[in-house]
């Protein structure tokens, strides 16, 4: 059973569809991405998981249960959320604040030194809030969304404001809580940190589900070609350059594309010419290159 499963959602505002007939599950210990541009439906779609607001057509399940029933009531402790906005009472200390939404989850309080561990935040744990940085205050609402350990995480933007080394702790976080069998929802706008970091990926644009899989599948779908780039002396490139119609670039290097599903024939090709060859660098696709063909390619299908 999909800890969140969503059939024939949609949700009107007036005449507006925020979100048009969407369809998908997230299974758990699977990490599926929601990505689009601003006004998409990601906010809108993670309300309905939270039961903060109630779709006008279809139905969505969390964990076997409607977000709306007051028996979801039960299941919300087995939820942690990190919003996109992270708001604390400045006047409050770090320690202070998970202490409250520890008790407030019926959880225990004797981790709380552990979490500010995970979040590298010990050293500014009895600090008020008011003295924390815009990052420090992500890590902090990040530390409130792990509280309880749990079963289902939804990050909306996780990463806003965080320094790099942060930013790999987070997405450590997040492997550690896959392993454990969390299932994870993440809504970003920072597409090239999610390449190798999830499972699925849910495209969204105006409202619609346009593209569902995993990036291979979704290069592979719209045809997206891989590029190769191969550095070799200069007799050796324009060999390649005459073989495979590539370029050649200033600073000694050939380049080419290749089908997506091609890439050992290619190989293959370039050991049977038998010629010198300095180096090779594969490309697939990033998550925001196929993103943005999906998303024009809809916007053309609207025009």
């Amino acid at each position: 059973m999909n800890n969140i499963e969503l059939i024939s959602v949609t949700k009107d505002y007036g005449r507006t569809k925020a979100v048009d007939n969407i369809d998908f599950g997230v299974a758990p210990g699977e990490c599926l991405a929601l990505v689009g541009h601003n006004g998409a439906g990601k906010s809108t779609l993670i309300k309905m998981v939270l039961g903060l607001t109630r779709p006008t057509k279809g139905r969505v399940t969390v964990m076997g249960h409607d977000p709306m029933a007051t028996s979801f009531n039960r299941v919300r402790k087995t939820i942690g959320f990190l919003p996109e906005q992270v708001l604390f009472q400045n006047n409050m200390t770090g320690r202070e604040t998970l202490d409250f939404y520890a008790r407030l989850k019926g959880a225990s309080v004797d981790g709380l030194d552990d979490l500010f561990c995970r979040v590298d935040l010990l050293s500014s744990a009895d600090d008020r809030i008011a003295t924390y940085s815009k990052g420090m205050r992500q890590r902090l609402g990040l530390a409130q969304a792990l509280i309880g350990s749990p079963e289902l995480l939804i990050l909306d933007e996780p990463t806003s404001g965080l320094d790099p080394a942060s930013r790999q702790n987070v997405y450590g976080i997040i492997n550690d809580m896959k392993s454990a069998g969390t299932t994870i929802l993440i809504s970003s706008h920072a597409l090239t940190e999610l390449d190798s970091r999830i499972d699925r990926v849910a495209v969204l644009s105006r409202g619609k589900l346009v593209a569902l899989g995993t990036i291979a599948e979704l290069r592979q779908n719209i045809g997206l070609p891989s590029e190769i780039k191969i550095q070799a002396p200069a007799e050796s490139l324009k060999i390649l350059t005459r073989h495979f119609g590539g370029k050649c670039l200033i600073n000694g290097a050939a380049r080419f594309s290749c089908p997506a599903g091609g890439k050992i024939a290619i190989l293959k090709e370039l050991m049977d010419l038998n010629i010198p060859l300095a180096d090779i660098e594969m490309n697939d696709p990033s998550l925001e290159q196929v993103f943005l063909a999906l998303t024009h390619k809809e916007r053309q299908a609207d025009e």
